[in-house]
């Protein structure tokens, strides 16, 4: 790989006796990682479940290596939300913040959703999410990768982080702040990542991360704790950053990271000021470890912050679409959604414990998307199909991952079933993958047309 010269000559510098080991790591194949889903199964069934060959990522309980030549995003496994492809080393971080069930967490750069999903599952769909991502697109393909894990306590947003303040000041117990990064340790994923590096443009991430990091510190509460991650080596958007961080905030606490498995502090002699303490932070290093690289910083607030100010989202849905909702719950569901509903024009979604108000957001998933009410009739979404488990409906059809049925299934196809048992969950080996309607022994198909399989 042919990389930029002044990249070559900055890393020399820094790395020294080092340098080497580290450029011969552009020569390797780039390590392949995925997660398991803890919220639809757990890590002995998965590994018994799973086709291909993975070993453990030592730094991530439910992370795995998996070779190159696999390839799991066209296994129906992954249409079923049973994991999630990630960089190895990206899978370090939510491990850093490990949120608990019931508190209230915000990931500000979210997209495209590894972290999130990640910390959603550590959460155990309890409490709140706030998955926050200021490009529009990247906030739709956020929103998806959530759905697909069943994650029903994230509210997915599209703001910058001074619109966010304003709804959000001391509201959060953690915050990700996953930054934007001029991409070096991604080199081997991504050519494009090498082709557009420069030294002006590492000085312009280092000044969009302050300015970041100064609204994350505005939405964190006392005693709260902020993680801050990028996926790049360089000194002005790592250690800089969070000694720039900590000089600005006198009620700021670097916390230790454990360095275990080839994971590296990070170096003082690449502060401005000897900062003695960043050595606190975490490095991962492609010639340490088996991973792409990452820095990760961890600190809390020890000092006062205001209290929210906010107030929490009240039930909005018309009658006619709750009666519409609640006979469809009576004909084909085991359970019963207890959440605060909540209707966009139509479309009906149940919101997460303690969901603030969402006026004045720009809102792209609010919890989770239960349906929408076409024409005297409920129509359940894609999101609730995984959200679910097969106990949970009155009947389903189970389609082995293997058989020609499930593919045609996943290319949007209609399926004979000789049976009329009206809407039903369709499953692969057990684990939901959609909607189907049965009508006179012929199931109609209502997997949703922009994540059918064609190849």
């Amino acid at each position: 790989m042919k990389l930029p010269s002044e990249f070559v000559a900055k890393m020399e510098k820094l790395l020294q006796d080092e340098a080497s080991r580290f450029f011969s790591t552009y020569d390797e194949e780039k390590a392949n990682g995925l997660r398991f889903n803890p919220l639809k199964i757990d890590r002995e069934t998965f590994l018994a479940l799973i086709p291909f060959a993975l070993s453990p990522v030592p730094f991530c309980p439910t992370g795995f290596y998996y070779d190159a030549d696999e390839q799991p995003g066209k296994h129906p496994y992954h249409a079923a939300g049973l994991y999630y492809i990630q960089e190895p080393s990206a899978m370090f971080v939510a491990e850093v913040l490990k949120p608990n069930p019931g508190e209230t967490v915000l990931d500000l750069c979210a997209a495209p959703g590894g972290k999130t999903t990640q910390l959603a599952a550590m959460m155990k769909n309890q409490g709140l999410i706030v998955a926050n991502e200021i490009h529009p697109k990247r906030a739709r393909a956020l929103s998806e990768n959530i759905e697909r894990f069943g994650i029903t306590n994230a509210l997915v947003t599209n703001e910058t982080p001074e619109k966010l303040v304003k709804h959000f000041q001391g509201f959060f117990d953690k915050i990700l702040v996953d930054a934007p990064c001029s991409g070096e340790g991604m080199f081997r994923k991504d050519k494009k990542a090498v082709r557009f590096w420069s030294q002006a443009d590492v000085e312009q991430y280092a000044d969009k991360q302050r300015y970041i990091l100064d609204y994350a510190y505005d939405m964190l509460k006392e005693g709260g704790v902020l993680v801050y991650s990028t996926c790049t080596f360089s000194p002005e958007e790592n250690e800089q950053t969070i000694e720039a961080f900590l000089q600005t905030h006198d009620d700021l606490e670097l916390l230790s990271i454990e360095k275990i498995h080839g994971i590296q502090p990070g170096r003082r002699e690449w502060t401005n000021t000897g900062l003695a303490e960043i050595e606190r932070t975490a490095r991962l290093w492609p010639h340490c470890l088996k991973g792409e690289g990452h820095f990760v910083a961890k600190i809390k607030k020890t000092g006062p912050a205001p209290s929210w100010k906010g107030s929490y989202a009240k039930p909005n849905v018309p009658k006619q679409i709750l009666r519409e909702y609640l006979q469809f719950e009576q004909d084909v569901l085991q359970i019963a959604l207890e959440k605060t509903m909540y209707a966009f024009q139509h479309h009906l979604f149940a919101l997460p414990d303690h969901c603030p108000s969402l006026d004045g957001l720009k809102i792209v998933r609010a919890g989770l998307h239960v349906g929408e009410a076409k024409k005297q009739r409920f129509v359940p979404n894609h999101a609730l199909a995984l959200s679910l488990k097969p106990q949970d409906v009155r009947y389903s059809l189970d389609l082995s991952s293997d058989s020609g049925e499930c593919f045609k299934y996943l290319r949007g196809e209609t399926l004979l079933t000789g049976e009329d048992r009206g809407w039903l969950l369709v499953t692969v080996d057990g684990y939901p993958l959609g909607w189907g309607k049965e009508v006179k022994g012929i199931l109609k198909n209502f997997y949703p047309k922009g994540l059918r399989m064609y190849a």
